[in-house]
């Protein structure tokens, strides 16, 4: 059996047992840093000119959609958001912009004063709290729901508004309220639905479920073709497999966070929903994500988001081993010159699939061999004596060394005695 990524050299349980897809266009993403991301409590906000920065990174990786902001806040946010739709109009971006607003009148009309400026459709990604507990909290009744979503929904029809209708907490949300929201955003015209996993709530059986309950009723519309988003949180941890399971549920399009930053837990990652989107065969197969770590460390400088060293894909260590018996294995593969096969004998990631390489440390659960392959790659010669100098100073370490250290000690172990 072959794995995901076409080697006879794996044998993949994942594959054992899945249920193969029906046919169906790709997976889109949303990309929400720059909205949602900023509602983090820890996150340092960026200038208009990093902003712009992030929009050109998120434009390399191919990403369909994006959402620049919350214009009802305020002032600071029109410009800010005018900056960025002016940039995606001016560089001839691929990219849908999106804007959130309340279910009110008073914030979707700065949307569409931007849009009209700009000379770009703009989707109002129009919210409004449907949960049981959240309508205690309000003192508020479906009624109430439907009639505030109705002005909303009227506006955008009257002035010719791509409507994205979301409905917050869906998945802690009445079937019946579900029902009745999205029925009457249907009926008045909305081209997308949004099912929000507001609270990091939902499991992967209960998003299945919910995504599939949501098909059906814009069935029962006569609206089956209606795009349907998936928006996740991180509370329980389950933003990137509940991400997952909306699409293979039927959900179009799938919203994340760099580094999973938003408010609490933070959004689901994009990062990593990215690169298990790449691997399970969900994106268009000539997706390019070699531009993943510059995207991921321009948002980790402008919103000072430190990246932890054992983060998947992008984290320091995500491709770079110090022991001994791992490292001989890639060394093998590498002095063979099959990076294909360096790339997966000891990796569930193929690092070039992302721009990235396999990286050899040398530290005190190192072998010989790392020292050996470390002096070659930095144009020493390994001798008996430089090996064993390098060799020794990396067991009487507590960590591994770093470059600076093991090139002063090869520099030495080279001079005449």
């Amino acid at each position: 059996m072959t794995d995901s990524t076409g080697s006879d050299l794996i044998y993949d349980w994942n594959l054992e047992g899945a249920a193969p897809l029906p046919e169906r266009a790709p997976a889109q993403v949303d990309e929400e840093t720059l909205r949602d991301g900023l509602q983090s409590a820890s996150v340092r906000h960026p200038s208009e000119d990093e902003m712009v920065e992030i929009l050109h990174r998120i434009a390399d990786l191919g990403m369909e959609s994006m959402n620049i902001g919350l214009p009802g806040a305020g002032p600071h946010v029109v410009k800010t958001a005018t900056r960025l739709a002016r940039e995606i109009v001016e560089q001839k971006f691929d990219i849908y912009p999106n804007c959130a607003a309340r279910t009110l009148v008073q914030d979707i009309e700065p949307i569409r004063g931007i849009s009209e400026e700009v000379g770009i459709a703009i989707e109002v990604a129009m919210f409004i709290g449907s949960s049981p507990i959240r309508l205690e909290v309000e003192g508020w009744d479906v009624d109430h729901l439907l009639k505030t979503a109705e002005k909303a929904l009227q506006y955008c029809g009257d002035h010719d508004l791509p409507i994205m209708f979301v409905t917050e907490d869906t998945t802690r949300t009445r079937p019946e309220v579900v029902r009745q929201i999205y029925g009457q955003a249907l009926d008045m015209g909305a081209a997308r639905l949004v099912v929000c996993d507001t609270c990091g709530h939902a499991t992967p059986d209960g998003t299945r479920a919910l995504i599939r309950f949501v098909r059906q009723v814009a069935i029962d519309h006569g609206r089956g073709d209606v795009q349907i988003d998936w928006h996740g949180h991180q509370d329980r941890g389950l933003g990137v497999i509940n991400s997952l399971a909306a699409y293979e549920a039927g959900a179009d399009r799938l919203h994340g966070a760099a580094l999973g930053v938003g408010e609490r837990a933070g959004n689901t990652p994009m990062d990593q929903l990215l690169v298990n989107l790449k691997l399970l065969g969900y994106l268009a197969p000539d997706r390019d994500l070699t531009g993943l770590m510059a995207y991921v460390q321009a948002v980790s400088k402008y919103l000072d988001v430190p990246l932890p060293f054992n983060y998947p894909v992008v984290g320091n260590d995500a491709f770079e081993t110090g022991t001994g018996v791992h490292a001989a294995a890639v060394i093998k593969a590498l002095k063979r010159g099959d990076t294909n096969l360096a790339n997966r004998v000891y990796s569930g990631v193929p690092a070039d699939q992302f721009g990235l390489e396999q990286k050899i440390a040398v530290g005190p659960m190192s072998g010989k061999s790392n020292v050996v392959y470390w002096l070659e790659r930095h144009g020493y010669k390994p001798t008996t004596e430089s090996v064993d100098v390098l060799f020794d100073a990396a067991k009487n370490s507590s960590r591994v060394l770093p470059d600076e250290v093991l090139h002063d000690l090869a520099r030495q172990s080279e001079q005449p005695a």
